[in-house]
């Protein structure tokens, strides 16, 4: 899909992206530091993790085929650069977010559950999930916005004066 009612569809799908993954890495870093929110969140984390993962590469796609049709500039190809790096993020959040849902759902399942077998209510267990997810979360949120800054610029470095050329009253 290039294109959406006239317009590129990277802009419109660079909205999904901006938005979803941010909220995935939030949640899954409260879902994987805070049992009861894995719970209450249930499937839906894994859901909208999949969604964030997969409109990363449509709009990847629709990126690089607005790339064929705009001049050669060196910000859209630093743009385009930093775009192909968000998938192995994406991807991180989605496998973790799995991994997350998975397990609160076994602790539900099994409560009693004794033994050496390691639970997800081990300490030892979230540590290591939490510091994993808040790592791929931090990640994938500073490339979101390392993308998004460099767009931005490629968008608008030349398309804009930077004195008003007009006053407040439209005169």
């Amino acid at each position: 899909m290039t294109l959406i009612n006239g317009l590129p569809a990277h802009v419109l799908f660079v909205h999904v992206v901006v938005v979803l993954i941010p909220l995935t890495a939030l949640a899954l870093v409260t879902a994987a530091l805070w049992p009861r929110a894995a719970r209450r969140l249930g499937v839906v984390l894994p859901l909208v993790a999949l969604v964030a993962l997969v409109s990363v590469p449509l709009t990847t796609h629709a990126g690089e085929w607005l790339e064929r049709h705009v001049d050669s500039d060196p910000l859209v190809r630093r743009h385009t650069e930093l775009g192909d790096g968000l998938l192995p993020w994406a991807l991180g959040l989605f496998v973790l977010a799995a991994v997350v849902w998975w397990a609160g759902r076994r602790t539900e399942a099994e409560p009693g559950q004794g033994g050496g077998a390691l639970r997800w209510s081990a300490l030892p267990v979230r540590i290591v999930v939490g510091v994993l997810s808040l790592a791929v979360a931090v990640g994938a949120v500073v490339d979101v916005y390392r993308i998004g800054d460099s767009g931005a610029k490629a968008a608008w470095h030349d398309a804009y004066s930077k004195t008003a050329t007009k006053s407040a009253d439209g005169s």
